[in-house]
């Protein structure tokens, strides 16, 4: 009784501010164990020992580790929270299911097949589709012939195969589909190599038998959910029509996007696990420029529709690639293609490989030194000079390391990297002890996973050259509030001026911004050096904690929230369990946006049979909304100039990767903005890359984030605690939960961005 009343408590600590926390917790990141939820408690107690026992840490670690989790000060990564502390995690084959992010160089097959598999697991993918790179790739050479045979689900569950099984006779192939990730992974893999198999003398007629595939609604193994399997068998159809497009020459970029995102787009509508991406492409490819232009269309009568041949470039974001600085008249292309498609970011690469290398460039002098090298394209021969034995393969590595992962936090080449977030909402400004120890804690949790060997030579390679963790914050805005008052909020609102009081305010958020960056690099160099394992020479960055940040009602990162008062709206399948303990607690539901009727109209009845999906709509208030003055100023209406000062700051004292960040912007801030980046890259400040967000005014229905007035928070609170049948959240889960099962976990990328209509650009 004790135990369950311990657990009871620790379930239901979510701060008052973070009204969101229960259902996005049991949704993301509560297992189902014999068709129950884990609470928080037993969260924290897997995951701390998966910890403890992959990096051997000490019996103080553990505590501070878990004292932290407890409080909800640090907290390990999504993944993490998920995986962590499983069986499961613990075989080689699935140690980068452990990673929100990764990157790789697209040389061969090899790397779409392993693309395909990590996102599988619930890893962010990034790729990199340079000419550098994709001219590895050999040539098309051979028609693909694809017939499928045998319906999903007919071979019986103990005659499936596991693995894909492939039989080739003269021109002949037959691919017998297996039963599992790598079956699915492994028969994708084998269909593009066969493009370019020369022993073939012409067209190759391609059988693929998916009757082993489990059919939809069966439950999936290690991870629970159902399989749905939908869009597995057009995959092999779709990548052979783009294959026979190439035959006799290679593959473009936009080629290599569209067979990455198709295997992607296939474990999304599989709910095996959802997926992010990062394309990046060189600044020059025009082709890659614009892939995403016009990729909804609108018919006579006002519908949209996406085209068909490039949905699947839906699935990332791409990123142009800049070897040299920009032009002022570059950056603000970009900035307009930005604000008007979403897409169409630049990546300063010299900044991004010189943070990358900087136990070699550990002066101001020497980063400023080969920046202007590699702006003159002598990078290779100045690091060769500083370094004349160092070995051809790590000069290689050391003038890759700008991929990035699909939020585009982390920098590296072949990489995999961990993540830890610390929530600086629940620290108290005038305790730097306490600060000292979440993020203390948060390094410990990242240092941990270096112990990892991984399978795939290129992934192990890169971390035994370049080991890099990542230890990122949310909250920092209402860190700030807390710490320096309303009148902080004011400076933000008429732009963050260079005046004595800005330049005083400037001066405090360096101070902690670099206090913290410091506690995380001692953190992971000691442990480093007691467990032998390489130090990483860059262990800080900030992502856009979309999702973790819910749990105690943060500002994602280092933004400001969307408002002092909001209605969150948090996605569901309809009759999810999660979504009728909402119901129970006293929560709205509606259906999504994506439900209409034959007119078009939206659904008003989420019990409607028409109804997929449900929105549960959840009113919050900031921390900090009541303080006197507070809630008179639009936080909405920050300028981009004032949102890319702070979030400069943020890069310039604290991150070491880079910082994802998502500046919203008006259409009167294009060249502005535009010529700041521009001064920016120009000046060598930092600036790597950020995404850049069109502000509309317009009201659109039902979007995630909904502001509202005190007067309407309150009438909502009101009607919450009207309508709750039941205060405790865990309880009424437990009379939904029994049997149900889904697609679990959190996805590869955790940002705001993501959770937005997908644009019509």
């Amino acid at each position: 009784m004790v135990i369950e009343l311990q657990r009871k408590h620790l379930s239901e600590q979510f701060p008052e501010t973070a009204p969101t926390a229960n259902p996005v917790f049991y949704r993301t990141y509560s297992r189902r164990i014999n068709n129950r939820r884990e609470p928080l408690a037993d969260v924290i107690q897997r995951t701390t020992q998966g910890l403890v026992e992959l990096g051997r840490l000490s019996v103080e670690e553990k505590a501070l580790i878990q004292r932290m989790q407890q409080q909800l000060k640090s907290m390990p990564s999504g993944r993490w929270l998920w995986v962590g502390g499983t069986d499961w995690i613990n075989k080689p084959e699935n140690f980068s299911g452990a990673y929100n992010c990764t990157s790789t160089n697209v040389i061969d097959w090899q790397a779409f097949g392993l693309m395909m598999d990590l996102a599988m697991m619930g890893c962010g993918t990034g790729a990199i589709l340079e000419p550098r790179y994709s001219n590895q790739l050999p040539a098309i050479r051979n028609h693909l012939l694809v017939n499928l045979e045998g319906e999903i689900g007919t071979t019986p569950a103990e005659q499936r195969h596991d693995r894909t099984q492939v039989t080739i006779d003269g021109n002949q192939v037959h691919i017998l589909v297996g039963d599992s990730r790598q079956g699915w992974v492994q028969s994708y893999k084998t269909l593009l190599e066969l493009s370019t198999d020369d022993r073939f003398t012409g067209d190759v007629a391609v059988t693929v038998n998916v009757s082993d595939v489990r059919a939809e609604g069966e439950v999936l193994k290690g991870f629970g959910g159902m399989a749905n399997p939908i869009r597995l068998p057009g995959l092999y159809e779709r990548c052979a029509a783009l294959l026979n497009k190439a035959i006799g020459r290679q593959l473009t970029s936009v080629e290599c996007c569209l067979l990455i995102d198709e295997a992607a787009a296939t474990v999304v509508a599989g709910n095996i696990r959802r997926s992010a991406g990062m394309r990046q492409g060189v600044s020059n490819d025009a082709a890659f420029a614009v892939a995403k232009d016009n990729l909804w269309q609108q018919d006579e009568a006002g519908n949209w529709r996406i085209d068909p041949e490039r949905d699947a470039l839906r699935m990332a974001n791409h990123t142009r690639v800049y070897h040299h600085k920009p032009t002022e008249q570059e950056c603000t292309d970009a900035v307009r293609k930005q604000f008007y498609s979403g897409e169409g970011a630049i990546q300063y690469a010299p900044e991004a490989i010189a943070r990358s290398n900087r136990d070699l460039l550990t002066t101001p002098e020497l980063k400023t030194a080969f920046l202007a090298a590699y702006n003159q394209g002598t990078a290779r021969e100045w690091l060769l000079q500083q370094q004349p034995q160092m070995p051809a393969a790590e000069l290689e590595h050391r003038l890759g390391r700008y991929g990035l992962n699909p939020c585009g936090e982390i920098l590296g080449a072949d990489f995999h990297c961990n993540l830890a977030e610390v929530h600086l909402n629940q620290l108290d400004p005038n305790n730097l002890d306490e600060q000292a120890d979440a993020f203390k804690a948060a390094a410990l949790s990242v240092a941990a996973l270096l112990n990892h060997r991984f399978a795939e030579p290129r992934y192990q390679k890169s971390r035994d050259l370049d080991p890099i963790v990542g230890v990122s914050f949310t909250g920092l805005f209402d860190f700030f509030v807390h710490a320096f008052g309303v009148e902080w909020l004011r400076w933000w609102e008429a732009g963050r001026p260079d005046t004595v009081t800005g330049l005083a305010f400037k001066q405090k958020e360096q101070a902690f911004l670099s206090r913290w960056r410091e506690t995380v690099n001692q953190a992971v160099w000691e442990y480093c050096d007691r467990h032998h394992l390489k130090r990483p020479n860059r262990c800080t960055t900030v992502q856009p904690a979309g999702t973790k940040s819910l749990l105690t009602g943060a500002s994602p990162g280092w933004h400001p929230p969307k408002a002092q008062r909001f209605i969150r709206r948090i996605t569901f399948r309809k009759n999810d369990p999660v979504a009728l303990a909402c119901l129970d607690y006293g929560y709205s539901i509606v259906p999504s946006q994506s439900d209409k009727d034959e007119t078009g109209n939206l659904l008003n009845d989420p019990f409607d049979p028409r109804c997929t999906e449900w929105l549960v709509e959840i009113p919050v208030e900031v921390s900090w909304a009541n303080l006197p003055g507070a809630d008179t100023i639009a936080i909405e209406k920050f300028s981009a100039l004032a949102q890319f000062d702070f979030y400069m700051q943020v890069q310039t004292y604290y991150t070491a990767h880079n910082t994802s960040a998502t500046i919203e912007l008006t259409e009167a801030e294009i060249e502005p903005l535009a010529q700041r980046i521009y001064q920016t890259i120009a000046n060598e400040e930092g600036y790597i890359s950020a995404a850049l967000l069109a502000r509309f005014d317009a009201p659109f229905p039902r979007l995630p984030f909904e502001k509202i007035d005190k007067e309407t928070f309150d009438r909502l609170q009101q009607a919450v605690a009207t309508k709750q049948q039941t205060s405790d959240f865990y309880a009424a889960l437990s009379r939904y939960d029994s049997g149900f099962s889904l697609a679990e976990g959190p996805a590869g990328c955790d940002s705001d961005k993501c959770m937005l209509p997908e644009g019509k650009g």
